[in-house]
């Protein structure tokens, strides 16, 4: 009795694995600027696809016009630039802060990590990582902190 429990349980996991596998949700559609030859891009395009997202690459020597065009300034800017559902994400910010953003749509331009941030997604680099916000900004400039992130020693 005892082995048909446990392999009862066995397969109603498997079975719970298989459909979450299988409906993980809608894929949420984002749009990302990036240089052909940064590596950190493509590591965190690599986050957002293992996190449900659609990604529509454009590929472009010079983003500044991007980041102009969406109140990107200097403090906030990093090396790509995405929108998603209306909403400007700079940087390395990982995929579950986006997902809060869609979720909750406070009434800000969007999200950024400025720089690159050392263990920020895509910049893993070593067991280090450096602490870090994830900040929401609004036309007016005002800049407040969305989330932080610990860092390791």
């Amino acid at each position: 009795m005892k082995i048909v429990k446990v392999l009862l349980a066995i397969g109603l996991l498997v079975a719970n694995v298989g459909v979450k596998a299988e409906n993980p949700g809608k894929p949420i559609d984002i749009t990302v600027h990036r240089s052909p030859t940064c590596m950190c891009c493509s590591k965190w395009l690599a986050h957002l696809k293992e996190n449900n997202f659609n990604i529509k690459e454009i590929v472009t020597d010079d983003v500044d016009p991007i980041k102009d065009k969406y109140g990107v300034t200097q403090e906030l800017a990093s090396c790509h630039t995405a929108i998603v559902d209306g909403y400007v994400i700079e940087g390395h910010v990982p995929a579950d802060d986006i997902k809060k953003l869609l979720k909750t749509k406070p009434k800000v331009v969007g999200l950024a990590v400025p720089g690159m941030v050392n263990g920020s997604p895509g910049m893993e680099m070593g067991d280090k990582k450096a602490p870090y916000n994830v900040v929401s900004f609004d036309h007016e400039k005002q800049v407040k902190v969305f989330n932080s992130y610990e860092g390791t020693k």
